[in-house]
């Protein structure tokens, strides 16, 4: 009887274990991804100019094109927001969501800024 508790509670634990597992795997798999979108729309942000930049800016929040998206990562949105600095800098958010694994929200954010003199400096941020 004593014997047949434990097999259960070590069988219990071990899928458990598995889950949490996968939950990790697919959570480390679609941040890369996600971290590949953003830096894929900032390479092609770096290529447009001042007055680009202020067009986008004034068109609002707009959604990022994700290319190529097979599969589970097909869930994903990500959206850009320009706003001013500074009379010669922005500050372009990027946001990229998509609902994990477990079914729980996950959100990446990449923060840059965009002087008249080029995009520097980044804050990178999880939740």
């Amino acid at each position: 009887m004593i014997a047949s508790i434990v097999m259960v509670l070590a069988i219990t634990t071990a899928i458990t274990t598995l889950q949490r597992g996968f939950q990790a795997l697919d959570t480390s798999r679609n941040t890369t991804y996600a971290s590949q979108v953003m830096q894929s729309e900032l390479e092609r942000l770096r290529l447009k100019s001042w007055a680009q930049i202020q067009i986008l800016q004034d068109s609002g929040e707009s959604a990022v094109t994700v290319g190529g998206v097979t599969g589970a990562a097909g869930s994903f949105r990500c959206t850009r927001t320009i706003r001013d600095r500074k009379t010669d800098m922005k500050e372009i958010t990027l946001v990229s969501t998509w609902n994990g694994y477990d079914g729980r929200p996950h959100t990446l954010s990449y923060i840059t800024r965009y002087g008249k003199s080029g995009l520097y400096d980044y804050f990178y941020t999880a939740h």
